[in-house]
């Protein structure tokens, strides 16, 4: 008896599996992450699934903490952040720019923050898109997601998007880009005067 109950619990829980394996399969191949996209900066393609995150030092890159330092690494698609204190350390997946013409690398600053912030689309993006809207307040579907952190660089931010397919890939127009939960926790920990590198 305790035999054939053994045998209908392993018949039913290989049933199950066998319906759920196409959806999985679906959900892992899905088109929004292509196997590869371009090279950022002469680096070689991301391929999926690979994690491409590197460890980063905060030493090689700053002189001190100050209050604190992101690092915008493009090639690995990851942003690195150090308290002033150095007793926290995150690191989110983000997305980084389309193509190597908006990329701007270098140092900057956090200028200022903004909750649920509105979006003016530069210039060149309603060249690129005629189609954008002049300015878009704060909420669903605004590119900037729920939160931003604006660079001493004029039109650069890191901010947070709605858009989920986005991350891990080449998709802004210069912005460093994350999920709407990571820039919610990083804007909580972020200070005015953050340094700030993109590599």
């Amino acid at each position: 008896m305790p035999n054939s109950r053994f045998t209908r619990r392993h018949a039913l829980l290989s049933a199950v599996a066998t319906l759920a394996t196409p959806s999985l399969l679906r959900a892992q191949s899905s088109d929004a992450f292509p196997i590869e996209e371009r090279p950022v900066n002469g680096a070689a393609p991301t391929k999926r699934n690979i994690s491409a995150f590197q460890k980063q030092q905060w030493q090689d890159h700053f002189d001190t903490l100050g209050v604190g330092c992101l690092l915008a690494d493009i090639n690995s698609r990851a942003l690195h952040y150090w308290s002033g204190d150095n007793e926290t350390y995150r690191l989110f997946p983000s997305s980084v720019p389309l193509t190597e013409d908006l990329t701007k690398r270098g140092y900057s600053k956090i200028v200022r923050k903004r909750e649920n912030p509105s979006w003016t689309p530069t210039a060149s993006m309603r060249e690129r898109d005629p189609t954008l809207p002049l300015r878009m307040d704060g909420g669903p579907g605004n590119p900037l997601g729920t939160r931003a952190m604006y660079l001493d660089w004029p039109a650069y931010l890191v901010h947070g998007t709605h858009d989920t397919r986005k991350i891990g890939r080449q998709s802004s127009s210069g912005c460093i880009g994350l999920y709407n939960q990571h820039v919610e926790e990083l804007y909580e920990l972020v200070k005015i005067g953050t340094q700030v590198l993109l590599l």
